[in-house]
């Protein structure tokens, strides 16, 4: 039994990894109560009634909120819990988990992951940095990487497909959108220097990697209180196809079109372009992004 009983909401996507995880939330839950928590789980039907049935349930007070899934629920956890104080541990079962990944939490064995938690669930949280997003009236937290680019299409092509199923999904959106994709223009703000310019892929990374671990930013870190900005410029798309094995890899850094920039506040602006966070939509470009330090306190 825990020294340290803690009251914590468990939230279930019952659909990570296309439904084949749906038995790692209830094993959860079945090994926090073990251990002595007082466990509320949520689970509903589909995510936007997992949300409002979330943030209910977080109104009523908690002492923590841990997220089984892939980076979709790590996404409602982190807008839940970013900058209130109220840790947040995160079970991987998803595609993704880019999150986990960088956090160092076993990403690809629920029950280590789980056995992990249960650990940490005894330590002091630790706080790391978030980046909160405006767009429009609206106010959204992300932990990872807000897409605004190739790799923003390619999500939204992705998240349109049903099959296959497991990351080679996105692999596949990419080699669709590639057919056809051209440059787009932007206006880029970062500390307040503002450049116009076009580019194929802008992204702004407080996390090292998306995309089930495509390390698009392999030097970034998650408490350094900065953003990194990363950016493709105008390239073929037979040399973009050749520079993405090296994205997957990390060893794309040194290549003449790519370019990184550390910020705390950046704001983009295009025509034609939509943005990404933490996989989930945010919408049409502009979006202005600021660095929080220490928004986000994790169990690890």
């Amino acid at each position: 039994m825990t020294r340290h009983p803690r009251r914590l909401l468990v939230a279930v996507n019952p659909l990570a990894s296309f439904g084949r995880n749906r038995e790692v939330g209830p094993a959860v839950v079945a090994r926090l109560v073990d251990e002595g928590h007082d466990v509320q789980m949520l689970r509903e039907a589909n995510f936007e009634l997992l949300r409002r049935e979330a943030e209910s349930a977080f109104a009523q007070g908690t002492d923590g909120v841990v997220v089984v899934g892939g980076d979709g629920m790590v996404s409602l956890g982190a807008n839940l819990v970013a900058g209130t104080g109220v840790p947040l541990g995160i079970v991987p079962a998803g595609t993704g988990n880019d999150l986990a990944r960088g956090l160092g939490l076993p990403h690809d064995d629920p029950e280590a992951a789980t056995e992990a938690l249960v650990a940490a669930l005894e330590r002091e949280p630790q706080s790391v940095d978030a980046a909160r997003v405006e767009h429009g009236e609206t106010t959204t937290w992300f932990a990872s990487i807000l897409s605004a680019g190739f790799d923003a299409i390619v999500n939204e092509r992705a998240n349109r497909m049903s099959r296959p199923r497991g990351p080679s999904r996105y692999t596949l959106a990419l080699l669709r959108e590639l057919a056809t994709f051209r440059p787009r223009r932007y206006a880029i703000t970062i500390d307040g220097e503002r450049r116009e310019q076009r580019a194929m892929l802008i992204s702004v990374a407080n996390n090292s990697s998306l995309g089930g671990g495509m390390r698009i930013v392999p030097h970034a870190d998650l408490s350094d209180g900065l953003l990194d900005v990363f950016i493709v410029h105008p390239i073929s798309r037979l040399r973009l196809l050749r520079v993405f094995p090296k994205v997957f890899a990390g060893t794309h850094i040194d290549h003449p079109a790519v370019e990184f920039r550390t910020a705390k506040r950046v704001r983009i602006e295009s025509d034609d372009a939509i943005a990404y966070a933490d996989g989930e939509r945010i919408g049409a470009l502009p979006v202005d992004i600021e660095v929080v330090p220490g928004a986000l306190r994790v169990f690890r």
